[in-house]
């Protein structure tokens, strides 16, 4: 379930990794929290999109139970 939603999250996890290494190679502490920011968002939408499939595998599970 959402596969495009789950490569904009590995985009910017990627994207908040590079913040993060450029952030550090020049000593920019603004651009390495940014970077860990970037990476922390695409996270917590990858555990969203996690639940989002638990779910529909928990209706499709319910609906095989029940024979419909």
């Amino acid at each position: 379930m959402g596969t495009m939603d789950r490569i904009k999250n590995e985009a910017e996890d990627l994207a908040g990794k590079a913040k993060e290494t450029v952030g550090k190679i020049v000593g920019d502490d603004e651009k390495v929290a940014e970077g860990r920011k970037d990476q922390a968002s695409a996270g917590v939408k990858n555990a969203g999109e996690d639940v989002k499939d638990a779910a529909s595998n928990a209706k499709d599970a319910a609906k095989d139970a029940l024979g419909s």
